[in-house]
């Protein structure tokens, strides 16, 4: 028999947005839910309210606030909005598309589509992103009773690098890890040890 986990942490990417269809670079930049990424949401939020989450907590950009806000009310909960939960900035790349970062400079597309971006002027880091994102996910599992769920709605590269940390795994691990998709969900679960681990990913 499967011993239910302690607690439980859910982690959703945001619906798909204009930019994400463009292939154009989002980072902090405030962009709406496209119709696509709307549908979206609406799909996955059934799905994430059939967990019974106790807390939704979100980052305050506008696509993951549309995402939450869609969760929420299925699961009958208020959303609350987390800055910690944001994607990288991504400084001088933020607005471009990958058509146009590559015909400036190709070898830069080829380390950002690995996510080797700590050297994009003005960006944050990946250690700097994992700190707070991992901080955030901390506060969240630590606001959970025994036997509750969390949810938390976020950005796909934020994701990677925060769970990663959040295990306490290797920082390089994350480059390994296969980019969410919109709406894509991650599950972890708390032990009886108290350690937490990847249940599902990518879901």
């Amino acid at each position: 028999m499967r011993v239910e986990p302690d607690r439980r942490l859910v982690l959703v990417r945001h619906g798909r947005t204009a930019w994400n269809a463009a292939l154009r670079i989002q980072g902090q930049t405030d962009v709406e839910l496209d119709e696509v990424g709307l549908e979206q949401a609406r799909a996955v939020a059934p799905l994430v309210a059939a967990l019974r989450p106790a807390l939704v907590w979100s980052s305050d950009l506008a696509r993951a606030r549309a995402t939450a806000d869609e969760i929420a009310k299925e699961a009958g909960l208020v959303p609350s909005y987390d800055e910690r939960l944001r994607e990288f900035h991504l400084g001088a790349y933020q607005g471009r598309t990958h058509a146009e970062l590559g015909a400036s400079d190709g070898p830069a597309l080829t380390r950002f589509r690995l996510g080797e971006w700590d050297d994009i002027p003005g960006a944050e880091t990946a250690d700097q992103v994992a700190t707070r994102y991992a901080a955030a996910l901390t506060d969240l599992a630590a606001a959970l009773a025994p036997g509750e769920t969390g949810v938390a709605v976020s950005h796909g590269a934020a994701t990677r690098v925060g769970l990663v940390r959040f295990l306490g795994w290797p920082p390089v691990v994350a480059q390994d890890l296969r980019g969410l998709g919109n709406c894509g969900r991650v599950v972890l679960e708390q032990r009886p040890s108290g350690e937490w681990a990847l249940a599902s990913y990518n879901l």
